[in-house]
């Protein structure tokens, strides 16, 4: 049987089991929470998520009751005073105002860039919708850039919805639209050639059963779907990171899987499981893990995943790197206006000639990623990366970089301003890179071993700041 069948047959037989169980273990007369309370369960457990973005597998918390204080006091009045004609008429409950809405963590978003409160609507029996949305575009400028590039480009970077149900026992997330993601080092890709060479017009896409708040396996949960990967310390999109660019390590790395994914929450500690198609395949042979403890502000995270079947097949989405395994160590400390992810990254793809892999190579590589939080909305991240690979030209290894054997520094500052749904920011970046085999490193002969670029990022973020209008 092929891939796609063991697939799609664990797909069919996963959300009858857990649909029936979700049934079975939900109480009886429980509604859709409240949309003041929809923030409360996170849709995807990820191991870079950090503590202001909370992993918790029960996605159904009951509000309190924002009346009951007020009643209470008022009750404890009443048995005090006197009970006389002369007392003055008891005034009506005043009810304490409803907890204000928060973001959900879904998208995720390291910051400092902060999402919106989702604006909320019913739709009848999926309950309660969460909608946001995303709409930015970006203009960039590079130095020494590659034959079939250009200096200067412009470019639509996000035109993003995301929709989603993140309460109750069967949830699901929906992202659509179109994205730009640009990397260091890398060529630009138009945004249309983006959307078609890798994840289509809805990137992500994931269905989530979530046992019931009283059950035994409260704790656990299934995703599956076009899943964000398990893999890295850098999201995919764009409006999801301290910086504009995505780094050299997260070159290094896949994006989106389309699998299956289990989340365990024990405690302090938050693992998971992840079958998948590693760099959007469609061949189902990788898996990938993570184990993430987090303590107030810090959290350490161990990823780890690989390719069990070697492939020959290669697209855009799916390089040379689908062959290999990746392994990281992510620590993250997140406290008042501070954002601190310093972090390493361990690549191997091994040796298969009957691929075409005629000398296997690897990447090692560490990054510091940090962010400090001005007054009126100003932040300033910055990242530092460094990356080696191993091989020469001579033993024909594989090219992982600019060349068998080279490497390559980055510096990336990131000045962000946010007001409201409204920001704008700049990235401004060079890249370094060294021991390089000549015509695979940067200007139009690829002899060049450095590459400065600007960009600036500036748009809108929607969610409950859509205001109906008045009559």
């Amino acid at each position: 049987m092929s891939n796609r069948s063991h697939f799609g047959a664990a797909v069919v037989l996963a959300s009858f089991l857990l649909t029936s169980f979700g049934r079975a273990q939900e109480p009886a007369g429980t509604g859709a929470a409240p949309p003041t309370n929809i923030a409360n369960g996170s849709l995807v457990c990820r191991s870079q998520t950090d503590a202001a973005q909370p992993c918790s597998a029960d996605a159904t918390v009951a509000a309190k009751n924002p009346k009951e204080p007020v009643l209470l006091a008022q009750a404890t009045a009443s048995a005090a005073a006197p009970q006389d004609a002369a007392a003055p008429p008891a005034t009506a409950p005043v009810a304490s105002p409803d907890p204000a809405p928060a973001a959900l963590p879904t998208p995720s978003m390291t910051g400092p860039l902060a999402a919106l409160p989702p604006a909320i609507f019913d739709a009848g029996p999926f309950g309660k919708i969460a909608v946001n949305g995303i709409l930015d575009g970006l203009g960039m400028w590079t130095g020494n850039y590659v034959a079939g590039d250009d200096s200067h480009e412009a470019a639509l970077s996000n035109g993003q919805v995301f929709i989603q149900k993140p309460d109750g026992w069967f949830q699901f997330y929906l992202q659509a639209g179109a994205y730009n993601i640009a990397a260091l080092g890398a060529p630009f890709l138009a945004t249309d050639k983006t959307m078609t060479k890798l994840f289509g017009r809805v990137p992500v896409a994931f269905a989530k059963l979530q046992p019931g708040k009283n059950s035994p396996f409260k704790n656990t949960s299934l995703l599956i779907g076009e899943l964000p990967t398990l893999i890295g310390a850098e999201y995919t999109f764009t409006f999801e990171n301290m910086n504009i660019h995505r780094g050299l390590l997260w070159n290094q790395e896949n994006a989106v899987n389309r699998g299956i994914q289990v989340n365990q929450v024990m405690g302090k500690f938050t693992a998971s499981l992840s079958w998948n198609d590693g760099f959007y395949s469609n061949r189902y042979t990788w898996l990938t893990g993570s184990l993430t403890y987090t303590k107030g502000p810090h959290s350490l995270a161990f990823v780890g995943g690989g390719n069990y079947g070697q492939t020959a097949f290669q697209t855009y989405a799916t390089p040379v790197q689908n062959n290999s395994s990746i392994y990281n160590v992510i620590y993250t400390y997140t406290k008042g206006p501070w954002i601190l992810q310093p972090y390493f990254q361990y690549t191997n793809v091994p040796t298969n000639q009957k691929i075409g892999i005629v000398k296997g190579a690897s990447t090692t590589g560490g990054a510091m990623l940090a962010s400090y939080t001005f007054k009126h909305g100003f932040s300033l991240p910055v990242r530092w990366e460094y990356i080696s690979s191993s091989g020469s030209a001579t033993d024909e290894a594989v090219n992982l970089l600019y060349g068998p054997g080279s490497a390559a520094t980055s510096i990336t500052v990131t000045p962000t301003f946010q007001r409201g749904g409204f920001f704008v920011r700049g990235d401004l970046a060079y890249v370094h890179a060294s021991d390089i085999t000549p015509g695979d490193a940067f200007s139009r002969s690829g002899m060049n071993p450095n590459q400065p670029r600007a960009m600036a990022e500036f748009g809108f973020m929607f969610g409950n700041n859509v205001v109906e209008k008045k009559p």
